[in-house]
């Protein structure tokens, strides 16, 4: 994994105890496991939903670690918007003829076209199952250059920093360094719609994270080929395998007097019982008949495909997943990796949406997009450095696709919305973003600010109208 990926692995500080005692020996390794990321969040969350139909719908995260230069992803191909893109752009423009044109773009008097090695996002733009969200990022309330300039604006804790927001991101919280992600507090929320919940309805394929982290809730993390990452080596064949599982085994069945050490050996076996129960379920599900690639995206994406397919063995009406593609920050050489990378983005996209449609669930699953931050409009020498604002993409067959939602900034040096270098101020908050998805998920509007608690800088509820519009 990347450093950038890294980055998004919570840790936890932990004291000498037993469970030290079973680390220093070998005996697990626990360092992407639910168990750790569970600890310190024992309370349970109230319910902030009215729970709906009978109905099946999951998110899908995808996170472009490292800071994906978007604008080079979604490019003006109209005049004069083109030529300001080439005459910022410098020696990273693409080329204008060799963009996919899009068939139409919502923006009247304006088109577009997508990145050449990404011709599936361009398919799925054109059949109305993709649409893109323009200029969007971490802010704190509308803010105006003029605002920064005076020093009055309040800004995201850390901006332009990866640690910092690649958190945010995750969290919806840009004015504090917050506990809990989106998908925790989604599933603090409408878990109680789910008729199991052994196994979380917070699906990770890229280990434990912040996105998914809840006050009552956390991540199932498993590999893409479907195994727990909960215990490394529990129940192996291997002689230190058998070494770790009886060590597991004393742990989990020892009788605890002190509260922490009963709700860890709780957990622990809690997260055994959880990989038995998700396993079984795969293995009673028929497999999928799309064939997915061999990259890293596309295997994890089949995974959650797997899991989809086993939702009603899991007992799930709502599911989220987090997948993780890291190695976006391209200080160096922004046109020859994304070459390598949007492709496989694209691909695996095309895929997933294929497998949704052979499950029966394209309408009921929404895929989205997600990075630390755009990236500055001006050239470094072939690379491009930290930016604020950038472009997303949302998928899925409940979106209203073929548009371009929010909105698509000017691109010329010095624009209302440059800070300077070309890192534009976001005109979409990630609180809109996230809001637009969370009601289609279930959130009961008079309780979206439980979810969001930025949303209410940005969006009245109140008013009946969805946040951007982009799903139906």
């Amino acid at each position: 994994m990347s450093d950038h990926g890294q980055n998004l692995l919570r840790t936890v500080n932990t004291r000498r105890s037993r469970r030290q005692f079973f680390v220093d020996l070998g005996c697990a390794t626990l360092g992407t496991t639910t168990v750790y990321s569970s600890l310190s969040h024992l309370g349970a969350a109230s319910a902030l939903a009215t729970p709906g139909p009978d109905d099946y719908r999951a998110l899908v995260c995808i996170l472009q670690a490292g800071g994906n230069d978007s604008f080079n992803m979604l490019v003006p191909t109209s005049a004069p918007e083109y030529a300001e893109y080439a005459a910022i752009r410098q020696d990273l423009a693409l080329a204008q003829g060799e963009l996919l044109p899009l068939a139409d773009s919502g923006i009247a008097g304006r088109t577009f076209g997508v990145h050449p090695q990404m011709p599936e996002v361009r398919q799925l733009y054109d059949q109305g199952n993709l649409a893109f969200v323009a200029n969007v990022g971490t802010l704190v309330e509308p803010t105006t250059l003029a605002q920064i300039d005076a020093g009055t604006a309040k800004l995201p804790l850390g901006l332009y920093s990866h640690s910092d927001q690649i958190q945010q991101w995750q969290t919806s919280t840009p004015d504090l360094r917050g506990g809990t992600g989106f998908g925790g507090r989604l599933a603090d929320a409408l878990s109680a719609l789910n008729t199991s919940n052994q196994v979380s309805m917070n699906v990770s394929v890229a280990g434990s994270n912040l996105f998914q982290n809840g006050l009552s809730t956390v991540e199932f993390a498993v590999s893409p080929s479907g195994e727990s990452l909960g215990l490394n080596g529990y129940d192996g064949d291997g002689f230190y395998d058998q070494l770790r599982t009886a060590a597991i085994n004393s742990l989990i069945n020892d009788r605890y007097v002190h509260l922490f050490e009963r709700e860890y050996a709780g957990r622990i076996r809690g997260a055994l019982d959880s990989a038995e129960v998700f396993s079984a379920a795969l293995e009673a599900t028929p497999p999928l008949t799309t064939i997915f690639s061999p990259t890293g995206i596309s295997q994890s994406l089949q995974m959650v495909a797997r899991t989809i397919a086993a939702r009603d063995v899991l007992g799930h009406r709502r599911q989220t997943f987090f997948v993780l593609f890291g190695g976006w920050d391209h200080h160096d050489e922004v046109l020859v990796n994304q070459a390598n990378m949007l492709p496989q983005v694209s691909t695996a996209l095309g895929e997933f949406f294929a497998a949704t449609e052979e499950l029966g669930v394209a309408a009921e699953v929404t895929t989205f997009t997600i990075s630390d931050f755009g990236r500055t409009l001006t050239s470094n020498g072939r690379g491009s450095d930290h930016g604020w604002g950038g472009n997303q993409m949302v998928m899925g067959g409940a979106v209203a696709g073929s548009k371009i939602y929010g909105e698509f900034p000017s691109l010329f040096a010095g624009n209302a919305l440059d800070t300077g270098r070309g890192r534009l101020i976001p005109t979409t908050s990630v609180d809109e973003y996230f809001a637009e998805m969370a009601l289609w998920f279930g959130v009961d509007p008079g309780s979206l600010d439980g979810v969001l608690p930025n949303i209410d800088r940005f969006y009245d509820a109140a008013t009946g109208e969805p946040p951007l519009g982009f799903l139906s």
